[in-house]
């Protein structure tokens, strides 16, 4: 095949692949799909809900008093927030550092995040959301996070030093000034 065919080929698939990720209305996607053979048909499951997990978004109890992590559980188990800290270091000690999340997920009950890494400190979850201690929604400790939570460090040699530890966070009560009102 000459150049000139083949880069004409190229670009047509090409052209062809641009097109394709474009978004299509429904009614020309149902009439433009086939049904897959029978051999090939995957069983039907039900649709996911895209706000299973949301209960969970709310403030939770860090480490130390005054420490919190913000969890907001979106669409399809996504999971977005921050960790809001006292530094440690010479520099920072005594300072608030917000930590956010750089991944996060919950699957069932199951949650893990990831924080970016601040004055050389980053945090990873892995664990779960539990019922807690709480009677009622919106009390303290109605959901729990539960698991192992290891702490990345670095040192002025840019060494990294982690220390894994079991911990349980509380959640925060909710609309504390609605219930004050009432």
């Amino acid at each position: 095949m000459n150049r000139s065919r083949s880069g004409l080929l190229l670009r047509r698939a090409l052209w062809g692949v641009g097109l394709s990720l474009l978004p299509l209305p429904p009614q020309v996607r149902a009439q433009s799909s086939r049904p897959a053979s029978p051999s090939t048909q995957q069983p039907v499951s039900a649709p996911k809900d895209a706000k299973a997990g949301q209960q969970y978004s709310g403030m939770y109890a860090f480490l130390r008093e005054g420490e919190f992590v913000q969890v907001t559980i979106e669409n399809e188990g996504r999971v977005t927030g921050f960790v809001s800290r006292y530094g440690d270091g010479e520099s920072d000690k005594g300072a608030f550092l917000d930590l956010f999340f750089t991944s996060g997920k919950l699957e069932g009950s199951k949650l893990s995040f990831t924080t970016e890494t601040v004055h050389a400190v980053s945090f990873e979850f892995e664990g779960t959301v539990q019922r807690g201690e709480g009677k009622n929604p919106g009390d303290e400790a109605y959901y729990v996070l539960k698991g192992t939570l290891t702490e990345n460090s670095g040192d002025a040699s840019k060494r990294i030093s982690s220390r894994s530890r079991e911990v349980t966070f509380k959640m925060f009560p909710q609309d504390m000034g609605r219930q004050a009102s009432k």
